[in-house]
């Protein structure tokens, strides 16, 4: 048994080295584009918004995308029904807007998710003078300089798309759902954090901008037949045409969302879902680096209780397993200090929860193992109110409305 537990720690620390390793890797990507120029490109841009419902924020977030220091864009605001509470919230900010605003009834879905025939319906309302393709999603902040620092790298015709990500901004007192919003946050800012590398990078349907030629080159709208993933629909789409995605670290974009405990665990059960549908090679990977790691922890409480039975010394072996959670928890400062170089803005509330990241960086993995065996066991989703079932990437089954 001891022989066993030494393996696998000594295996652990490995990775955990490495892992801390890529944490250094990215905060020094995040400084270098930081520190870049965007450019001077600004096309003519069709900015897309699927909504539902009118969740907490909602106006203030749809308020922030009329208000980019970009030259020349229309905001194309697209629902599932003229009934949807969110209208009366877009009404609102299309008459106060100087900028021009679009609202599209897409109607219900019958062959893929509510968002994707959003999108599928407002794309086909776009005028072809469009030249640039921007996604984004109603339940994040985005600054004033967003949309251009998003769209300026797809001047090199040799890029695909680009993309940003979310950063969940804990809110209330840890006490009071505190502990549901740090804990979606620190489990957000893994998946955050692995983005960067070219062969590793996915669209985010928060932040995805893309030319309209290789829009239609990848043939996306064919691949979101059927699908209930827009973003990972995308990002198979522009794989199999061989263009590549570039993650713009700066486009980072805070999401409030109030959490409960239940929300949490359903939005990450969701994700992994998705993810095994429709990446199943990031899945396994992820689930192969979270169970171990859990399994690991695990095993080791079992090798320290045995020997305090058995009177062996176990000091040793504790002391040996505290190294993993604390390379989790240097990864997880890591984190904290990027969050704040990237969204000066947040900086306040960021520094309020500093503690989080490296606090529950080593707890996260737990919440991921439970993602992935969950994912085993159902292809059945609930997203906005509406049921899903995954049958494959092209073939997904509306359950319930």
């Amino acid at each position: 048994m001891y022989e066993a537990f030494y393996l696998l720690v000594i295996l652990q620390i490995a990775l955990g080295i490495y892992s801390l390793w890529d944490g250094f890797s990215w905060l020094q990507m995040v400084r270098r584009r930081l520190g870049r120029h965007a450019g001077f490109y600004a096309p003519v841009v069709a900015l897309v918004c699927p909504c539902k419902g009118a969740e907490p924020g909602l106006e203030e977030n749809l308020t922030a995308l009329t208000r980019f220091d970009y030259p020349s864009y229309e905001i194309y605001f697209s629902l599932a029904t003229s009934l949807d509470p969110a209208l009366k919230v877009i009404e609102r900010i299309k008459a106060a807007s100087q900028r021009p605003i679009h609202i599209v009834i897409a109607g219900p879905p019958e062959d893929c998710g509510e968002k994707v025939h959003n999108l599928r319906r407002a794309v086909d309302a776009i005028p072809e003078n469009f030249e640039v393709l921007v996604f984004t999603d109603s339940d994040v902040r985005v600054p004033r300089g967003w949309l251009g620092k998003l769209v300026a790298p797809l001047e090199d015709l040799r890029i695909g798309a680009t993309t940003g990500y979310r950063w969940v901004i804990p809110s209330g007192s840890f006490g009071s759902g505190g502990f549901a919003s740090a804990l979606a946050s620190a489990w957000d800012a893994a998946i955050a954090t692995s983005l960067g590398r070219p062969q590793e990078n996915f669209c985010w349907g928060g932040g995805t901008a893309i030319r309209r030629t290789a829009f239609n080159d990848a043939r996306v709208l064919d691949a979101w037949y059927g699908s209930v993933s827009d973003d990972l629909a995308l990002t198979r789409a522009l794989d199999e045409s061989g263009k590549p995605i570039l993650f713009c670290a700066e486009c980072l974009a805070p999401t409030l969302h109030p959490w409960t405990l239940s929300t949490v665990v359903e939005f990450t059960n969701r994700q992994v879902l998705i993810a095994r549908i429709y990446a199943p090679r990031r899945w396994a990977v992820g689930a192969a680096a979270h169970v171990s790691y859990s399994l690991t922890l695990v095993f080791t409480v079992i090798v320290i209780i045995g020997a305090m039975i058995a009177g062996d010394p176990w000091i040793q072996i504790l002391l040996m397993a505290l190294v993993l959670p604390l390379l989790a928890a240097v990864k997880g400062a890591l984190r904290a200090v990027a969050a704040g170089e990237l969204l000066p803005e947040w900086k306040r509330q960021i520094n309020e929860w500093s503690w989080i990241w490296p606090a529950l960086a080593p707890v996260v993995p737990f919440l991921f193992s439970w993602n992935f065996i969950a994912s085993l066991l159902t292809r059945r989703i609930r997203w906005r109110k509406v049921r899903y079932e995954l049958v494959s990437p092209g073939t997904t089954r509306v359950l319930s409305r």
